[in-house]
């Protein structure tokens, strides 16, 4: 079993930053692919960023301003963002599968945070 949890988000300006975070915890946590979606009002919930033992993907539309990092050590990972829009705006959520494939596709994760939300004013 593997349980992870959000936290950091919240109101910022267009064009700021802000970081959020995962933890994870379980005994295969480590092994673990860790990734984020976002889910706006009335939309899908989409892929935002995924980090593993194999590597990371980062989705186009975001990746000259977001930034995924991972602590193994510590159980931890993180979304860096930056010049953040608007549209940025949405509930996010830490997610995790049981092996480390670089999946983009929310059906493929099993585990599942509460999901935070992020707004960002224009």
């Amino acid at each position: 079993q593997v349980q992870v949890a959000e936290s950091g988000g919240g109101l910022v300006q267009a064009g700021g930053s802000l970081r959020l975070s995962c933890e994870g915890a379980g005994r295969t946590v480590s092994r673990s692919a860790m990734a984020w979606f976002r889910q706006a009002p009335g939309k899908e919930r989409e892929f935002v960023a995924v980090i593993s033992l194999q590597g990371a993907r980062v989705q186009d539309s975001v990746k000259d301003r977001f930034i995924i990092t991972r602590d193994n050590i510590h159980n931890t990972m993180a979304l860096h963002m930056s010049d953040l829009r608007p549209e940025d705006s949405a509930v996010y959520y830490c997610a995790a599968r049981v092996d480390d494939g670089l999946e983009l596709s929310p059906s493929k994760y099993e585990y599942w945070g509460q999901g935070i939300q992020v707004t960002v004013s224009g």
